[in-house]
């Protein structure tokens, strides 16, 4: 710390003073609001609507709206708000990041800005990162809105469009960030207002804010429909890949060093890129019997060439995906769940699919898409908080314009934070760490081992194994039991192996979680899962039986709490939890995530990271010096370096990796950003027409535009035309289908305007005659369609030539050209393409369009039977309604084509 900090304090601490004032000033009327009664207590929220109605601002309700909701909090969940949570809870109303630490109460801290935000009746949205941590959420702090008489929704993955609906309607709705924006982007394609589902963005609370909108924002949402199947393509380059020689290089500096490279292709590891060498290029053009790889035709092969070798050279098993029941399933990095529907986008996960022997999808087609990044900064109030967000704060500053205030603890951290100690070799580092388990488990001091990758958590669980340690392993391979396995890692004497702690949503409490062990005697008397899950559900509920079991669940959990309590002493005195960290994350974030698990709420604790100079992060970013320091004073495998030095090294190595990706999110939001700028025109568009606004003049417009197009381009700029043939152009183009043949008989010297002049009111003429032939009401309604699926189409298109655009313009830099700039501009020429292909396509199907006949339907049905060897002249039958198991890559039966998880998402059963 710098001395104007020792003096100042650092601008956090500057900012939670400034609050004091008004916590203060919420907690002065703690005795006036205990003195109301339930119902006057309930009645301040009509009483706070109208004063904002009546010209009030949120700010100047925000000291009594608090302190009506912490009353409430107390009588209904027995849950008073510390002065650290008003503080939160301010900062999150004020639009900023929270930094709150793990165990501090950031699930309560929410409901009072989230109340205040309410009162505007424009809705609030709480995000959390998974359907589990909603579900709870909603039920448990729903008890206070709904005692305080606001409504609560909930958004998980199987809901129905009008649950959907009602859920936003509501005044505070819980939700994941995937369901908000894949609700966003199907509202987006919907041809009816009332097929929308949401409402607008007002205001947002993110809980997790770095898990979600750093980590996730390098993957954008895609709604994907059926494309082109998927060609034997990726299995050829994939077996061509396999038989070629690969070299592995760490960086490009140790590639350079070697002028002649024996192999075929080679992969550089710190930037995750493949390369063909001259060799692998030669084979490649004989194999696939081209004469030139680099020639524009065999830009196909090329990628699919190029996703090969990424599969192979730097997609790991287990580390970055898994094989599971015959699909490849990718792996997050930051929580290491599973991902299940996530695919990699660009034929990569095709070509691991290829690689791991596993049936390779087809192709999909992007109907759809939007970043987080974009997506959230829809929002006219964005917030977040977490427990680790001040090493993003140039991101946050830089992408959503947020700050970040570190709220400090509501009792003093006592945890120890022991330097990294740093080993030579992997070996080394590894007995390390199993001796370390070994101390604390034999005087009964619970450890929690951090491991980045499945691979690693499974070869320590063999070392442990080996010595006869008893532990837990918890990752993608084991996450069914993830929340049970979490909640007792505090237990004496407990080993427990877990991925990356991010976002697990459970409290490690030291002596067992009351809760879990509750919940797994209920299990042990035989009641049926759903039962039990009802026992500490905060749902309301009438059912006897549920009540039974809350009661049963009530005597378990307060037998449970007062074993534990006397445990827990038991696991202070050997030192509380012990975090031993393997290995060094990308992100100083997920250390200090891990860091967190230990020391909650004043509990004692220690960590402690062990690394070797094998581990990656060392490897590609530590510095040599480390190395060759080691070596001079002959150090050996089991003895580390334990100093301050080689920890700011590290920290400095993790810095560098940081700013990389930010620079890499940067660079994607820079491209997704001339994507946006398209994306609200055509969104904001569509919800014009949505809306119900007369079509009337834009379609006129768009009639004058196909006119104004055709003549200019047959008068080639010249005021006069003289040529025959240029002015039969005009008919060739127009008539039989925008006026009757003859009616436009232009003679030479016409002028261009006099040509405009007379088209105009031949192509009003049949239009007035299609409108009175369907009538006005009918063809207001066919306008809106036609236009809406005509700018689909030409949107989904422009979204794949924008893709197509964005991976050629990369080569750009060669030429000493900005890629960005050059994506702008040309990406904006595409646009005015697009828009005016829009015009004359909507202009032609409306010219062109015929409604079918209850005859037509009727002969097509006929034809059908007929063409599946069926009676002709037979009555068609209506089949009885079957019902059937669907997965999720499966045609939506629907018959939208599209994939079944992206459109009706009803997974247990639908109609065929």
């Amino acid at each position: 710390m710098g001395i104007i900090q020792k003096i100042f304090g650092t601008r956090s601490e500057r900012e939670v003073k400034k609050l004091m004032p008004l916590v203060t000033r919420i907690e002065s009327m703690e005795d006036e609001m205990k003195a109301l009664t339930d119902e006057q207590l309930r009645e301040k929220t009509d009483e706070f609507r109208k004063r904002y109605q009546g010209g009030e601002d949120l700010d100047d309700l925000l000291p009594e709206a608090f302190a009506v909701c912490r009353e409430a909090a107390d009588r209904v969940l027995g849950m008073r708000p510390y002065r650290v949570q008003l503080i939160g809870g301010i900062v999150l109303h004020q639009g900023r990041i929270a930094e709150m630490k793990t165990g501090e109460g950031k699930t309560l801290v929410a409901i009072l800005p989230a109340y205040l935000n309410a009162l505007t009746g424009k809705g609030v949205h709480i995000v959390t990162v998974n359907d589990y941590l909603a579900k709870r959420d909603s039920e448990w702090m729903g008890k206070v809105y709904r005692f305080l008489g606001l409504t609560v929704g909930l958004i998980v993955h199987d809901l129905k469009p009008d649950e959907r609906r009602a859920a936003y309607a509501a005044d505070i709705t819980y939700c994941t960030n995937n369901e908000l924006g894949f609700d966003y982007l199907r509202d987006n394609m919907a041809l009816y207002k009332k097929d929308m589902v949401q409402r607008g963005h007002n205001f947002v609370i993110v809980d997790e804010v770095d898990s979600i909108l750093i980590d996730e924002a390098r993957t954008p949402l895609i709604i994907s429909g059926k494309g082109e199947e998927s060609t034997k393509l990726y299995e050829m380059a994939d077996f061509f890949v396999s038989g070629l020689r690969r070299k592995v290089f760490a960086t490009t500096d140790e590639k350079e060093i070697q002028d002649d490279l024996d192999c075929d292709y080679y992969v550089e590891e710190k930037s995750r890129t493949v390369s063909l060498t001259a060799s692998g290029i030669a084979k490649a053009e004989k194999y696939f019997g081209v004469e030139n790889l680099s020639d524009v035709e065999n830009t196909t092969l090329v990628h699919h060439i190029n996703q090969a070798m990424k599969a192979r050279g730097v997609m790991k098993r287990d580390i970055d995906y898994v094989v599971k029941d015959g699909q490849v399933i990718i792996v997050d990095e930051f929580t290491g769940r599973l991902m299940y529907g996530r695919r990699y986008n660009e034929g990569l996960h095709q070509a691991i699919e290829a690689k791991e022997g596993v049936s390779v999808a087809s192709e999909n087609k992007t109907l759809a898409t939007i970043t987080f990044q974009n997506f959230f900064r829809l929002y006219a109030k964005l917030s977040g908080m977490t427990g680790t967000a001040m090493t993003e704060e140039e991101e946050f500053s830089a992408i959503y314009k947020l700050d970040i205030v570190e709220i400090p603890t509501n009792r003093p951290v006592i945890r120890v934070d022991h330097n990294d100690v740093v080993y030579k070799t992997e070996a080394g580092k590894f007995r390390a760490v199993i001796q370390q388990i070994k101390d604390c488990h034999a005087k009964g001091q619970p450890v929690l081992v951090g491991t980045i990758s499945i691979e690693k958590s499974e070869y320590l669980s063999k070392l442990l194994k080996r010595e006869g340690v008893p532990h837990t392993v918890l990752n993608a391979k084991h996450h069914e039991r993830e929340a049970e396995i979490v909640a007792q890692a505090g237990k004496f004497g407990a080993v427990t192996i877990s991925t990356n702690m991010a976002g697990r949503g459970t409290d490690i409490m030291l002596g067992g979680n009351a809760e879990y062990m509750a919940l797994s005697d209920l299990r042990k008397q035989g009641l049926p899962d759903e039962l039990v899950a009802e026992a500490n559900s905060y749902a309301e509920t009438e059912n006897p039986e549920i009540l039974a079991v809350r009661e049963s669940y009530k005597q378990l959990l307060a037998q449970h709490k007062a074993e534990i309590a006397e445990e827990a002493a038991r696991v202070r005195e050997a030192g509380g939890l012990f975090i031993v960290g393997t290995e060094r994350h990308e992100s100083r974030r997920i250390d200090n995530q891990l860091r967190g698990r230990a020391g909650r709420q004043g509990d004692p604790g220690e960590t402690r990271f062990y690394l070797s100079l094998e581990d990656d992060i060392m490897r590609l970013f530590g510095s040599e010096r480390i190395m060759n320091m080691m070596n001079s004073l002959g150090i050996d495998e089991d003895t580390p370096i334990d100093a301050k030095m080689l920890s700011n090294a590290i920290e400095n190595a993790q810095k560098n990796v940081e700013s990389r990706n930010f620079q890499m999110r940067k660079n994607v939001l820079e491209y997704d950003d001339v994507m946006n700028t398209q994306r609200q025109v055509i969104y904001e568009q569509r919800q014009k027409v949505l809306d119900g606004e007369d079509l009337s003049s834009t379609i006129e417009g768009m009639i004058h535009y196909v006119i104004d197009t055709e003549v200019e381009d047959a008068f080639a700029g010249a005021d006069h035309c003289d040529d025959p043939e240029k002015l039969a152009q005009i008919n060739a183009k127009f008539e039989g289908v925008y006026y009757p043949k003859g009616a436009f008989a232009p003679q030479p010297g016409l002028s261009r305007d006099e040509a405009k002049e007379q088209l105009y009111p031949l192509f009003r003429q049949t239009y007035a005659a299609r409108e009175q032939e369907f009538g006005a009401e009918r063809m207001r309604e066919i306008e809106r369609i036609i236009l809406l699926r005509v700018v689909d189409e030409y949107w989904m298109d422009n979204i794949d030539a924008m893709e197509d655009l964005k991976q050629g313009i990369r080569l750009r830099a060669y030429g000493q050209t900005d890629p960005v700039v050059a994506y702008k501009r040309e990406g904006f020429a595409m646009f005015d393409g697009m828009i005016n292909a829009i015009r004359e396509e909507t202009v032609r199907r409306l010219y062109l369009f015929r409604l079918r006949t209850e005859e037509d339907i009727r002969r097509k049905q006929v034809a059908k039977i007929t063409a599946t060897g069926g009676a002709a002249d037979k009555t068609v039958k209506q089949q009885p309604v079957k019902k059937i198991k669907i997965g999720a890559n499966d045609p939506c039966p629907c018959g939208s084509g599209k994939k079944y998880k992206y459109c009706c998402r009803d997974k247990d059963e639908a109609k065929s």
